[in-house]
């Protein structure tokens, strides 16, 4: 049955998170520590299908974590009779971009950004996080080992992402990510990666708020506004972070 297939294949992905992968959160917990003590910021860049999502404003989760995202619009056009121009690769002015991005954006050395590929072959990532070690900025790549170890590189150093980051969390995704044969079908349906990203990235988060706990330094959590009092509790969660920085 479809449904106890893919249960036991998070299953499966949830304790390759515990048997392997907990000095990894231990890992990026401690830079998400050191960061924020040290008048750092946490952001998160795009993890693999909108995951990132889940990190930013939820109930128990840090106030401190960040969304990283930027977006160019060229306004260019010129008459049919001049194209095409000669002007740099497509995938040039993709990597331009991020690393003007970062330059341009409020990331400083000592901040930490989590970035993502279940492939772990994808230019952007790969320079996005390039850009930001050649910055100071610390960084915690989301990817799967499996299928990044039968991957190419799409980037023009030929590195793939778990070699370009400070800490590499393995999300064990296999290749392809589909994971549940079903009749009917030549491949594997239903990827196993996102819940992977999610329950890895809340691992890190939640060791994080434990440890500056237990240092006497507890970071800014979020209730849920829709409990009794939420909306004004929020207010002043808001107004404590923005005062103190964590």
């Amino acid at each position: 049955m479809t449904p106890k297939k893919y249960l036991e294949q998070v299953r499966i992905i949830l304790d390759h998170l515990e048997q392997t992968q907990l000095p990894a959160v231990e890992k990026a917990a401690d830079l998400i520590m050191q960061a924020l003590t040290g008048k750092g910021c946490v952001f998160c860049a795009e993890i693999g299908h909108g995951i990132q999502g889940d990190f930013l404003g939820r109930a128990g989760g840090l106030l401190a974590v960040q969304k990283f995202s930027f977006n160019l619009d060229i306004a260019d056009k010129v008459p049919q009779c001049y194209t095409p121009r000669p002007r740099a690769d497509k995938f040039e002015r993709d990597l331009e971009t991020i690393r003007f991005a970062v330059k341009a954006s409020n990331l400083r050395a000592g901040d930490v950004i989590l970035v993502g590929s279940v492939s772990g072959r994808n230019r952007g990532p790969i320079e996005l996080a390039l850009a930001c070690r050649n910055l100071g900025v610390r960084t915690i790549g989301f990817t799967a080992m499996k299928y990044s170890a039968s991957a190419v590189s799409l980037h023009p150093s030929g590195k793939k992402l778990y070699e370009v980051v400070d800490v590499v969390v393995d999300i064990g995704a296999p290749l392809g990510d589909a994971a549940v044969d079903i009749p009917g079908f030549d491949i594997k349906l239903m990827p196993v990666s996102g819940v992977a990203m999610d329950v890895a990235g809340w691992l890190i988060f939640g060791r994080a708020m434990e440890k500056m706990a237990a240092a006497g330094i507890p970071p800014t959590v979020y209730m849920s506004v829709n409990r009794p009092g939420g909306e004004d509790d929020g207010r002043k969660k808001a107004a404590q972070y923005e005062e103190r920085g964590f």
